[in-house]
């Protein structure tokens, strides 16, 4: 669903970068199949892509939600330009710590353009950097590219630090179709879309001067995992669409869910979505009228005046679950690098029974768009 945010995302980059508005329209993505490593790198022949992560680590005895995101956008306009100056690719990247047990959200934004060692995006291998902000993926010895990985993140933010690591517990996760993800109900509105669910996380993170190593508790043994998408696109948000929500969640079994749905004017769904692997198993890829969202409780925003769902039942092909936030704010404002204003945070999975009964299933990151503004696109 990060797909549906980024391309808001990546408009407000093409206005920086000088294109001014989009009018022509984007071609329907082909089918393809991904290969890796490459299709981990860059593809700047699309208009839009992002490398996301987020998660939850135990440090210094108390649970730390954090995520971290790099953009990309290509800049039309300048493509021809043969100057070296000119802005062809514009990066973004976004980090954030919420402190759990002191309900607090922190968070910082970047941007540059690519070349003259401000920035790059590599397109042999997830390999991204802005400034001294980095994300890169290595090989792990002896395994397929699309089994097993290791990422390694360092972003020294103005009030905390993310030094990170990453290492895969799962093969790929191909979402939708074998990797092509529809996002809405026009053949246009697509992603090459894929995420590595379970990640085990390790490093540390310093925050208030204190660095605070990642580490492991018997009574907590799903504290320190992660979620990593990557999203390439050609397409726009479809215009009836005001914003959308999604979650990704690693249950405590192993499985991975994935969920969203885009909302009309009047909140109801014009498209939805998803995905349930459970482990050793193939993916069950979910068709829209199979995904229901209804929310269940609300959280307003002093800053923004946006009223938020900040619980929600979920009810898809795999389940009926709830999905709670962990802290009530966690709303990100972004507009002093890309426009937008949205809520994302760290969440409990909790998973419904027959009778009414609701046991914990796990925990992710609930994302919302589309309630401080209307997307204009």
């Amino acid at each position: 669903m990060q797909a549906m945010m980024r391309r808001r995302l990546w408009l407000q980059a093409l206005a920086l970068g000088g294109a001014g508005p989009l009018a022509r329209p984007a071609p329907a993505l082909p089918p393809k199949a991904l290969v890796f490593p490459r299709d981990f790198g860059s593809h700047p022949d699309l208009r839009t892509e992002w490398w996301y992560i987020t998660g939850q680590v135990l440090a210094g005895g108390r649970p730390w939600g954090f995520q971290l995101t790099f953009f990309r956008s290509r800049v039309d306009t300048t493509q021809k330009l043969r100057s070296d100056f000119a802005a062809r690719q514009l990066i973004f990247a976004h980090a954030a710590l919420c402190d759990v047990q002191g309900r607090q959200l922190l968070h910082d934004q970047r941007v540059a353009r690519a070349g003259m060692g401000l920035a790059d995006a590599a397109t042999f291998d997830t390999r991204v950097h802005i400034q001294d902000w980095q994300l890169q993926r290595q090989p792990v010895a002896g395994q397929p590219a699309d089994q097993a990985s290791r990422y390694q993140a360092r972003l020294k933010a103005q009030a905390f630090t993310l030094e990170l690591q990453f290492d895969s517990t799962q093969p790929v996760l191909l979402q939708g179709r074998n990797g092509l993800s529809r996002k809405g109900p026009d053949g246009d509105q697509a992603s090459y879309y894929y995420s590595q669910p379970q990640l085990q996380v390790s490093g540390s993170i310093t925050v208030q001067g204190r660095r605070l190593a990642v580490e492991s508790s018997a009574r907590h043994p799903h504290a320190n995992r992660a979620w990593l998408d990557h999203e390439c696109s050609e397409a726009l948000l479809h215009q009836e669409a005001r914003g959308w929500d999604w979650i990704g969640m690693n249950l405590d079994d192993g499985s991975a869910l994935t969920a969203f749905h885009l909302r009309r004017p009047d909140g109801s769904a014009l498209w939805a979505g998803g995905s349930f692997r459970a482990p050793g198993k193939a993916a069950q890829s979910f068709a829209p009228q199979q995904v229901r969202f209804e929310p269940l409780r609300y959280w307003s925003s002093p800053q923004s005046r946006a009223r938020y769902p900040i619980a929600w039942s979920v009810q898809t092909p795999a389940g009926l679950f709830e999905v709670q936030a962990l802290v009530d704010d966690q709303e990100l404002d972004s507009r002093a690098s890309t426009g937008a204003i949205y809520w994302e945070g760290l969440s409990e999975l909790l998973r419904m029974g027959a009778d009414g009964s609701r046991a914990r299933a796990g925990s992710g990151y609930l994302e919302m768009t589309g309630y401080a503004d209307a997307l204009k696109l």
